[in-house]
């Protein structure tokens, strides 16, 4: 019974799996949000073209990438990279699929953090589908070039 519950137990420990996104050159993203709770300050970014394709109404575009730059206590903690190709999704089983999303985090050195389960972010994600499975897309349209908050 004992061999039982270790496998059941093993058998949740989920970590980060392998998947197509990789660390983008923060240069070329747009710091358009902040969110903050608690300890926590989250700057949130994307392309310029995610940017002009959500005011404009239309899909963001393949190969976009958002990143929430996780911050606490005022110290650099870990990314949260979520990037869009086309056909992306396929690789998932239907379930668990957020569009053409998908997810990774990152240690501060942009190593890929292991620990972290990669199914959690796409479970979370799938309550925004209506609004293309970001949280804070609808702050896109007030961005004036300054972050909102």
């Amino acid at each position: 019974m004992l061999s039982g519950a270790a496998v059941l137990a093993v058998g949740w420990q989920v970590h980060a799996e392998p998947n197509r996104v990789q660390f983008p050159n923060l240069d070329e993203l747009v710091h358009y949000t902040t969110v903050r709770r608690g300890n926590v300050t989250e700057h949130i970014m994307t392309t310029p073209a995610a940017i002009e394709a959500v005011k404009q109404g239309n899909p963001i575009p393949p190969g976009t990438h958002f990143v929430l730059v996780d911050h606490r206590d005022g110290e650099l903690y870990r990314y949260f990279v979520m990037e869009r190709g086309a056909g992306w999704g396929d690789d998932y089983e239907e379930g668990r699929r957020t569009g053409d999303w998908q997810f990774q985090w990152f240690w501060p050195d942009r190593s890929i953090s292991v620990d972290e389960n990669t199914a959690r972010c796409q479970s979370c994600h799938s309550s925004q589908a209506s609004s293309d499975y970001l949280f804070t897309g609808y702050r896109i349209p007030r961005f004036d070039g300054t972050p909102v908050e």
